[in-house]
């Protein structure tokens, strides 16, 4: 046990019959629930019904259960209505600290887990710290006083499979409940459904959804190979290795997923795409499955998109300063072309969806072509694309045309074609927003005259251009900083940004906040290169892309290189970070 959750711990009071039966404390949750804006009226007053109906399930469990809140808001609020200290996985010891006494399967039912021994009683991790029954039956088994601390139950739950040693995590226990039939034939259709709607394959792709929530993913990737079944989950654009169902569940539980996309399951050899609608503690998700056949069965990749939680905020996403003003400057044109630039997951989609928010105002007509929908946005008209049925991008685009719009946002300029439309919207008063692949900034431009669109059509339509990548944002609760080297500073150009002083720069660590790796969340890095008289010049010559650049440097764009350092000064992300996703050095 470390002096920092012994620390957290001595905030713990020692708990008694009296404390825990407060009649008050459910009120006072509610009160706190309702105050934080986590809960309705309506849902609230079904779940007391449901919670007095139901002895065996109190409120805070019922609203989990019920989908009405998350896990998480309901321990945070029920650590600030008791007044005590809530812990997380960094907390709990591998070796339980509490006397022998106490069965395990109490512990289970109960979700109680112990944290740490004092010298007047013990600390135990409850869910629920206004439940009489268990502090009571704790203190009697304990013989000593109980200082009760707030614990998500999922977390208490696998720090109680750690601590007891049992070897079974919850997706062992479901496991134990699967049928074994690995020589079934997987190309009987109804055989397959059979076994994706068995309620252990359910609640096996159930909880790999739940913990992929719980763990702020972005996407689940479910990999069959031929000794195992892999999943992972992209967290901050890292993937990571979670526990995963036995090989032998790998067709079934592959099934129910297609099955909940509503994707054909008897067609294996052909990819196929799919959307979910999911409620997951009380957030709605919207779910884009992708299937690829592979040798060893169907490659799937569900991204997780969160609706109620994604906010259209420049400031949020690394937007600032003068890159934050000459985007909004040009965003502000009447007409024009505006390209965002990056590899695949580098945040252009939620640039485009945060500039169409920006500008979204009842004397605008926006209409937007898309593959897919990721978002939907309030007062915009949003296409999706259907390449089989023969609507694509500029089949979509020449229709809208006759629509009146006034913004139109095309999610990526595939081709030549698609280009050429954009630029005679562009031409004919419109301003087109749209994505590219490229490298960087200044890349844009060459990629554009590589696709076949002439050089006069270039400089006449198109205002800015925007690169970027994103990196991990360094968890602002455990962040640590320290001294650069100077050789580091000089080798890495530090002093341009800093003159005088000592060069301090920061470190994850690792907290309950970001789940010990000492990140949470992205941010952007950015480069906006600003089409002059000067650039356009160059674009007409057939310049390289190095050549824009350096004009563009001089007339004082900032490269992505150079923004994230910045931020990496100010403790926002580390240089590493900046490292991993750009070239510059």
């Amino acid at each position: 046990m470390t002096e920092a959750v012994l620390r957290k711990t001595e905030a713990a009071p020692a708990a008694s019959v009296d404390w825990a039966q407060d009649g008050d404390g459910y009120a006072m949750f509610a009160a706190a629930l309702l105050r934080r804006g986590k809960v309705r009226e309506m849902d609230l007053a079904r779940a007391r019904r449901l919670s007095a109906q139901a002895d065996d399930m109190r409120l805070p469990a019922l609203l989990v259960k019920l989908g009405v809140v998350s896990e998480r808001d309901v321990a945070e609020t029920l650590a600030e209505a008791s007044g005590l200290p809530l812990v997380g996985p960094a907390d709990y010891p591998d070796v339980s600290p509490l006397p022998e006494g106490v069965a395990a399967r109490f512990l289970k039912d109960r979700h109680a887990v112990g944290v740490a021994a004092r010298e007047d009683g013990f600390v135990v991790a409850v869910e629920d710290p206004f439940d009489a029954e268990l502090i009571h039956a704790l203190g009697l088994a304990f013989g000593q006083p109980v200082h009760p601390v707030v614990g998500l139950a999922s977390e208490i739950d696998r720090a109680l499979e750690q601590q007891i040693g049992s070897g079974r995590s919850v997706m062992g226990q479901i496991v134990e409940n699967l049928g074994g039939d690995e020589d079934a034939d997987e190309a009987d259709v109804e055989h397959l459904k059979d076994l994706a709607s068995e309620a252990p394959v359910i609640r096996m792709v159930n909880l790999i959804m739940q913990r992929a929530v719980e763990s702020r993913a972005s996407d689940i990737h479910v990999e069959p190979f031929e000794q195992q079944l892999k999943v992972r989950f992209r967290i901050d654009g890292v993937l990571r290795d979670v526990e995963a169902p036995p090989v032998r569940s790998t067709a079934a539980v592959i099934s129910r997923i297609k099955i909940m996309a509503k994707l054909n399951i008897a067609e294996r050899r052909l990819p196929q795409d799919g959307r979910i609608k999911l409620q997951v503690q009380g957030k709605e998700l919207d779910l884009r499955v992708s299937t690829v056949p592979t040798m060893y069965g169907e490659s799937v990749v569900i991204r997780l998109l969160h609706k109620e939680s994604i906010t259209f905020d420049f400031g949020t996403l690394g937007f600032e300063g003068a890159v934050l003003r000459r985007f909004l400057e040009i965003l502000e044109l009447p007409h024009g072309i505006i390209l965002i630039t990056g590899p695949t997951g580098s945040g252009k989609s939620t640039t485009l969806y945060t500039a169409l928010h920006k500008i979204n105002t009842p004397s605008r007509k926006i209409i937007t072509v898309e593959d897919p929908v990721e978002y939907q946005l309030e007062g915009v008209n949003q296409i999706q694309v259907k390449p089989q049925i023969g609507l694509s991008f500029a089949s979509a685009l020449r229709s809208i045309m006759r629509q009146d719009p006034d913004v139109i946002m095309i999610g990526e300029m595939r081709d030549l074609e698609t280009a050429r439309i954009a630029v005679q919207s562009a031409l004919t008063g419109h301003m087109v927003l749209s994505t590219l692949h490229t490298n960087d900034a200044a890349g844009g431009v060459t990629r554009l005259m590589d696709m076949g669109l002439e050089d006069y059509l270039i400089t006449s339509t198109v205002n800015g251009i925007l690169g970027q990548r994103l990196v991990r944002r360094l968890c602002q609760h455990c962040r640590e900083p320290y001294p650069a080297l100077e050789e580091v500073a000089e080798e890495m150009g530090l002093r341009r940004f800093q003159r005088d002083g000592e060069v301090v720069l920061y470190r994850p660590v690792g907290c309950e906040h970001c789940g010990g790796t000492g990140f949470r969340g992205r941010l952007a890095i950015l480069e906006f290169l600003v089409m002059s008289d000067e650039v356009r010049r160059l674009v007409m010559s057939h310049a390289q892309a190095r050549q824009i650049e350096e004009v563009a440097l001089r007339e004082g764009m900032h490269t992505m290189y150079e923004d994230g350092i910045r931020k990496a000064l100010m403790g926002l992300t580390t240089v590493e970070e900046v490292l991993r996703v750009t070239s510059d050095s």
